[in-house]
């Protein structure tokens, strides 16, 4: 399912992103959210569930959170508005945003298409696809843009996305279930 956003719609999305974050850091709740300024300005695409990554990086480079999840019961925009949140305060890996840094974090944003389970290594297009891997209690993901950022090609892209999810880097070749899936990346 493409959902093929205008540009308008992504400047929109990135601006529910960024008021996210900045309504936490002002100690805000999400009145946003039910705003008539935001509420008048949604389109069909807006409204229709999809799962969703938001990705801040520090000086346009540095990774600095990214969350998201594949599957969602809330609307686009109100899942942009959580993953936001989720990104710049709660992935493991940082410390919570501070409001030193709003200024220096630049956003992305993935809407996804659903997951397609794969049959064959050889379904997974590199630049398009991102991988999601599950094997017994673990899994990970890895997003289409990291492929290509990094250079990989498809056995670096799935020993990857092994090793993410806590694996050894060849564990994608025996019982593990593989996952595709694309994405409209754009971003700040």
């Amino acid at each position: 399912m493409e959902f093929n956003l205008n540009d308008n719609e992504k400047k929109q999305l990135i601006k529910i992103a960024r008021k996210s974050i900045e309504d936490a850091l002002n100690g805000k709740k999400d009145d946003y959210l039910s705003s008539a300024e935001l509420l008048n300005s949604l389109t069909e695409n807006l409204k229709r569930k999809a799962g969703v990554f938001v990705t801040l990086k520090l000086n346009g480079e540095q990774l600095r959170g990214c969350i998201g999840n594949f599957v969602s019961n809330e609307p686009i925009y109100k899942n942009i508005y959580k993953m936001a949140y989720e990104a710049a305060f709660n992935d493991p890996r940082f410390m919570p945003l501070s409001i030193s840094e709003i200024s220096k974090i630049s956003i992305e944003i993935s809407v996804l298409s659903p997951l397609e389970k794969i049959d064959s290594l050889d379904e997974i297009i590199i630049g398009k696809h991102g991988l999601y891997i599950m094997k017994g209690p673990y899994h990970g993901v890895l997003l289409p843009q990291v492929a290509t950022e990094y250079h990989m090609n498809r056995t670096q892209f799935l020993e990857a996305v092994s090793q993410k999810a806590g694996l050894p880097g060849d564990a994608y070749k025996e019982n593990a279930d593989i996952y595709i899936f694309s994405a409209e990346i754009f971003g700040e």
